[in-house]
């Protein structure tokens, strides 16, 4: 069964120029390189015309993934999103009990995931620990570096 990925409008539009680049300047550029190698002679022994072959296929299967991503994409209409609790598109500002630092993210899916952005996929560890959160509640979230208990100051739309 696919996954079915939730996306903001500027991320699903993202995602479908990213497409069209491929399809279009990405298959350009590959068919060009390809011509190149065999224009240099023999095939059977082309090394630069069986690593633009290889590059094509590379191409086509990334072509092929980001075509099943879109299939599977639904927009999340923001202002439908439920502020008493963490959910896919809520921004949630949360303090790390240890050391009390405050922070803020957006919680995405991973294709839109941009932690300069303050931006987290809903995959990552953090994104999972705070899922379902109400203000006030704490989230003890195991991490590579161990396990960190944040606290949930606040949740709002995007």
């Amino acid at each position: 069964m696919a996954k079915i990925s939730y996306y903001t409008e500027e991320g699903l539009n993202r995602l479908k120029a990213e497409l069209n680049e491929m399809k279009t300047r990405g298959r350009t550029e590959i068919a060009r390189q390809i011509a190149e190698a065999r224009d240099k002679g023999d095939l059977s022994e082309n090394a630069e015309y069986d690593a633009a072959k290889d590059a094509q296929g590379l191409h086509e299967m990334k072509i092929a993934k980001l075509e099943e991503i879109l299939s599977n994409a639904r927009i999340l209409d923001e202002s439908s999103i439920d502020t008493s609790l963490v959910a896919v598109l809520s921004t949630v500002q949360i303090r790390n009990k240890k050391n009390g630092a405050v922070m803020s993210y957006m919680l995405v899916s991973e294709e839109e995931a941009d932690l300069k952005a303050g931006k987290i996929s809903v995959g990552s560890p953090i994104g999972k620990g705070l899922l379902g959160k109400k203000i006030g509640e704490f989230a003890q979230i195991q991490i590579p570096a161990g396990v960190v208990e944040f606290e949930i100051l606040d949740i709002s739309r995007g």
